[in-house]
């Protein structure tokens, strides 16, 4: 059994998703793991990631769309410790995930034909995200 660890550091360049596959498919390979699991966990309460389409782009537009009306900016919140977006991310994080569980499979992500791992940025700002990717298999 083979167990490998990174840390991906993510800029972001404000909201929106971040397509990280091919960061995270470089911990898988440099792990050496034929077949096993990668564990990618995002460490922010502000963003979240998620496996989504990567082949049309009005996906991400919809989801972005769907996610503000859900947790609009200006419900009046308590928690606006940072601005008035800063309870808005809380709760888009909270509704998403913070980690992903992918199998591997021949040293590859076994992720679908339109599948693609995004960091997904809940702020308005510019932020610097980081992901431990865990792999473990043989």
């Amino acid at each position: 059994m083979r167990v490998h660890q990174a840390t991906i550091a993510v800029p972001t360049p404000g909201r929106g998703l971040t397509d990280v596959t091919a960061g995270i498919a470089r911990v898988v390979a440099e792990s050496g793991v034929g077949t096993g699991l990668c564990t990618v966990f995002l460490r922010h309460t502000s963003a979240s990631l998620v496996i989504q389409e990567n082949a049309d782009p009005a996906v991400l537009r919809d989801l972005g769309r769907w996610v503000e009306g859900v947790a609009p900016e200006s419900a009046g919140y308590e928690h606006d410790d940072e601005g008035p977006d800063d309870m808005p991310a809380h709760l888009r994080a909270a509704m998403t995930r913070s980690s992903e569980s992918i199998p591997i499979t021949e040293g590859r992500l076994a992720l679908g034909t339109w599948q693609a791992v995004y960091v997904w940025e809940h702020r308005r700002s510019a932020h610097r995200r980081e992901l431990v990717v865990h792999v473990t298999g043989v």
